[in-house]
């Protein structure tokens, strides 16, 4: 149909990018155009006609990917991990050089995840400790997960606004590690086991109360509402989006 929004899949054999696949099948409104895997040339993007690219790839691979699309004006949706300040440097240069396009990159698309983000930040100027647990399945490259960072990273902010002193902490003996990663001073606590799919936890503390946030992705089928949206959006959106907080109403 003319007026459905045609779409490449980039990572399309791998677990997000089989689901993501089918919820584009699915969607009225867009057109599954092109599925490209490892080995795949890029320029099936271009000879699809795809106006939109959705990467579920690897952090090693997503970084070409996206100066591909980015040069031949392809709109370009990220769900893969592992892209540092330093790397989004990158790739706002690359936008720079085409103002016309768009990308949105997003450490998490359930909208569920989003809001626990959200509220997360809204509470850390409150609270004297915060925690985080994320807990995802054993085959996930990273540690701590692209959302656990995102969510230490907005807590860290809030509370430096808030002019919070440094969360207490008298440990001094202690196994590497024990104490989890930290990032911008908020401890980040990972669990690679089977059976989990995505899930976080924020733990917010003040004496005498605890308040806990969690959010559990029990399917990678929560994640494709958030996939849909962006890819319906990053169009009307050039320049670099980071995650979907401004895509909510």
């Amino acid at each position: 149909m003319d007026d459905q929004l045609p779409v490449a899949v980039l990572g399309a054999a791998g677990r997000m990018g089989t689901t993501v696949c089918q919820a584009i099948e699915e969607a009225s409104d867009l057109s599954l155009v092109s599925t490209l895997d490892l080995g795949d040339p890029l320029s099936s993007v271009i000879e699809s006609g795809a106006k939109v690219a959705v990467d579920f790839t690897t952090p090693d691979a997503v970084m070409d990917n996206l100066q591909f699309c980015i040069s031949a004006g392809v709109h370009v949706v990220v769900g893969t991990t592992g892209l540092t300040e330093e790397r989004l440097s990158t790739v706002r240069g690359w936008l720079e050089q085409a103002p016309n396009v768009g990308a949105l990159i997003a450490p998490n698309f359930s909208l569920g995840a989003v809001l626990l983000m959200r509220f997360a930040r809204e509470a850390a100027r409150y609270f004297e400790s915060v925690e985080i647990i994320e807990l995802h399945h054993p085959d996930k490259l990273d540690a701590p997960s692209g959302t656990a960072r995102h969510t230490a990273e907005m807590i860290a902010q809030v509370r430096r606004e808030a002019d919070r002193a440094a969360m207490p902490d008298a440990t001094v003996d202690t196994l590497s590690g024990a104490r989890g990663a930290t990032v911008e001073g908020v401890p980040v606590h990972s669990v690679r086991l089977r059976g989990f799919v995505a899930h976080e936890e924020v733990l917010l503390g003040n004496p005498g109360e605890v308040l806990t946030l969690r959010h559990d992705s029990l399917d990678r089928a929560s994640f494709m509402p958030g996939v849909l949206l962006a890819l319906r959006s990053v169009g009307d959106r050039p320049g670099l989006t980071l995650g979907l907080e401004d895509l909510l109403d």
